[in-house]
């Protein structure tokens, strides 16, 4: 796909704002986006690494991030994308299984950045060298700022496109390589998978373009990587604040902006007269996916900056996808749209297709070059594929076509669960609990939270039924609290005399919903 690249853009404007944090005011030029980017690409070439070879990134939204990305992707490197939530254990298994040689870290992050540097040799030996951004030293990591201050601001010799890697667990809970379909060759062209294929961004003159979400996901990235091709400017935030992103819109004539649910609740949630008192004229389309969003907030979100509400239903395999227009949801509420890549099948758990209206597993056939595969688990890649048509791919999701071809999400294959956009697997959430010392079974849903979709609860079966109580929840949460990530944490707990299981020992979890859950409604 014909594109450009943020050096093109950083000689024909170079003070042109590539990226702006409006909640701190910091902005990066293009000039300062090209020079910091040729920097970190000799740093890379001076610490050895060749093209297809691979770095971890654990940032915040910041300047440092596209200074670091497209300065890897600028020298053939494949950037790991580390959630920033990640304890040091969970980290270390991405790191290593990715085969990372080089560490990013940003110093503001807490524990997990501390850990992983000082514990280097014993928790990412592969790894040579940590650099961390920002001014607070971690021991163990060297100060990015310092190490590409040392470098030249020219092109490496030898530039080549290289592309990134988003790690999304499995049904186990083990997180899982997803390697796009990616040929390198000329920097200066767009990536498959990028993004901008939607003609807003190119018929949009002048572009800005918003999302408050995290960088290490993929949706947050692609817009900012359209952007910055395409000479516009990324808007974010550090963190996501409703009024803050109203003034942002504002104060930088937003024209494309990009959301999950949760965000729609908060901006709803603020008093009228807040929401009205910032011009949102500029917004001309906006943009929605990750989770299911309750009918009601998207109809309120559509009275209020009207048909300009765009959403589309996907994953971070990229092998199919939906989209449905603010008009089309009008007639169709609660539909994530129709096939706008790949066309669907919805089949039973024998792989026959099923007639529209009924339930079942969501397959799409995969488009020519589309293909991927899970890094290092030959066995999860072929369980993707459908049994009978090798070029369709599932990646758990259920749901239903109705009579026209829109597609209706009813639930996620092995109770994934979805809060605030994330993605949340229950697995490594019992694993945790169950190996708390008073715990001899444990189970993890998801059920309904007016706010994030869906949040967390566990089910817990005490080994001596006197424990059960508020003082055991308590231990419970201290102990996940110290060894999972604080999105995943059950915000819920239930004590029950003993958890259902059939005969192969596999927990009937939709049991479990039918007593505890309250799956989100969709129309």
């Amino acid at each position: 796909m014909p594109g450009f690249h943020p050096s093109v853009h950083a000689a024909i404007r170079p003070d042109h704002p590539a990226l702006v944090l409006a909640d701190t005011g910091e902005a990066l030029s293009y000039r300062a986006l090209d020079e910091g980017s040729n920097r970190f690409a000799q740093l890379l070439r001076r610490e050895g690494l060749k093209p297809g070879d691979r770095i971890a990134v654990m940032l915040r939204n910041g300047l440092s991030f596209p200074q670091v990305y497209w300065g890897a992707t600028r020298c053939g490197v494949f950037v790991v994308l580390l959630s920033t939530h990640l304890k040091p254990a969970e980290a270390a298994y991405i790191i290593g299984d990715a085969g990372a040689r080089l560490l990013v870290l940003s110093a503001s992050l807490g524990e997990t950045p501390r850990v992983l540097a000082a514990q280097r040799a014993g928790l990412i030996p592969g790894v040579d060298r940590i650099f961390h951004a920002g001014d607070t030293p971690i021991a163990g990591a060297e100060p990015l700022d310092a190490a590409l201050g040392a470098m030249p601001a020219e092109r490496v010799t030898d530039e080549i496109a290289g592309f990134h890697m988003i790690y999304s667990s499995g049904t186990t809970g083990r997180p899982k390589g997803i390697v796009l379909p990616f040929t390198a060759g000329p920097i200066d062209e767009f990536q498959l998978l990028e993004g901008g294929q939607m003609p807003i961004y190119h018929e949009t003159h002048p572009l800005v373009t918003f999302n408050a979400g995290p960088l290490y996901h993929g949706a947050p990235l692609s817009t900012m990587l359209v952007a910055q091709r395409l000479g516009g400017t990324f808007v974010t935030q550090r963190k996501f604040d409703a009024e803050g992103v109203l003034r942002a819109i504002a104060e930088w004539r937003v024209s494309v902006a990009q959301f999950v649910p949760t965000m729609f609740v908060r901006m709803l949630a603020l008093p009228e007269a807040v929401r009205q008192a910032y011009d949102l004229a500029s917004l001309r389309m906006v943009i929605h996916a990750a989770a299911p969003c309750p009918v009601e907030i998207k109809r309120r979100m559509i009275e209020w900056l009207g048909p300009i509400i765009y959403e589309y239903y996907g994953s971070t395999e990229g092998v199919g996808a939906t989209a449905i227009t603010a008009a089309e949801w009008l007639e169709k509420p609660g539909s994530v749209g129709r096939s706008s890549l790949g066309a669907i099948h919805i089949c039973d758990e024998a792989g026959e297709e099923l007639p529209a209206g009924e339930i079942g597993t969501i397959w799409f056939e995969v488009p020519a070059g589309r293909a991927v595969r899970y890094l290092n688990d030959a066995a999860k890649t072929r369980a993707a594929a459908h049994p009978r048509h090798a070029d369709w791919f599932a990646v758990g999701d259920i749901g239903r076509l109705d009579a026209d071809g829109y597609l209706f999400l009813t639930d996620r294959k092995d109770f994934m669960i979805i809060s605030g956009g994330v993605n949340i697997y229950p697995q490594g959430i019992e694993d945790c609990l169950i190996v708390h010392p008073k715990v001899l079974d444990a189970a993890v849903i998801g059920v309904a939270n007016p706010e994030f979709g869906e949040e967390v609860k566990a089910i817990v079966q005490p080994k001596v039924w006197a424990d059960a109580g508020p003082a055991l929840e308590a231990e419970l949460r201290a102990w996940c609290a110290a060894r999972i990530s604080h999105v995943t944490c059950p915000r819920s707990y239930e004590f029950v005399e003993e958890l259902p299981r059939i005969p192969s020992g596999k927990l009937a979890k939709h049991e479990l919903r039918k007593l505890y859950g309250n799956p989100v409604a969709v129309g």
